[in-house]
């Protein structure tokens, strides 16, 4: 039962051991971005992007899929849709969205192709992220060279804390 990869096939166990990170599973595709994202996104990754967060895919069948997201304290996350809806609720840790500050217990609902960004509070936040879809979109809106210089400053600043950093859950 638990081993059968085959919804139909009814009750299912799924463990976290098993999840994938999200972009190897191909669940999510980047649109194509302008040569000042690309460039942007360059200098990034090259000042330590990839170590400030960690986002696996807990379950994925037809119509439905979970997805556990940590973002580290200060993760420049850019402005961002999706083509598809998003119910996202704070397992540990805070962030800040828009004007609100949500923390444990905490959701929020982004519909699909609404612009939206928030930030990790100073311990991160873990987030589950439900969708009625095995695949999506991101579409990147930031613009502009000074955000991408701003974010690599910022991403530089705490890529070897993010390197040795512990999830908001394991502190808790």
């Amino acid at each position: 039962m638990a081993n059968d990869d085959t919804p139909t096939s009814g009750f299912k166990i799924y463990r976290a051991k098993d999840a994938q990170e999200l972009m190897a599973t191909g669940a999510m595709t980047i649109e194509p971005i302008s040569e000042v994202q690309r460039s942007g996104l360059r200098k990034m990754v090259e000042a330590g992007y990839l170590e400030g967060d960690e986002v696996k895919v807990l379950v994925d069948i037809p119509g439905f899929s979970l997805t556990h997201a940590w973002l580290k304290k200060s993760y420049p996350l850019m402005l961002h849709t999706h083509d598809s809806d998003c119910l996202y609720y704070v397992v540990a840790g805070s962030l800040k969205i828009g004007t609100e500050e949500l923390g444990e217990r905490d959701s929020f609902f982004v519909p699909a192709n609404v612009p939206y960004t928030y930030k990790p509070g100073p311990d991160g936040v873990e987030v589950l992220e439900f969708r009625h879809s095995g695949t999506f979109n991101f579409v990147n809106l930031a613009k502009g060279a000074a955000y991408f210089e701003r974010a690599a400053e910022i991403v530089a600043a705490n890529a070897s804390d993010w390197k040795v950093a512990t999830p908001p859950s394991v502190k808790a």
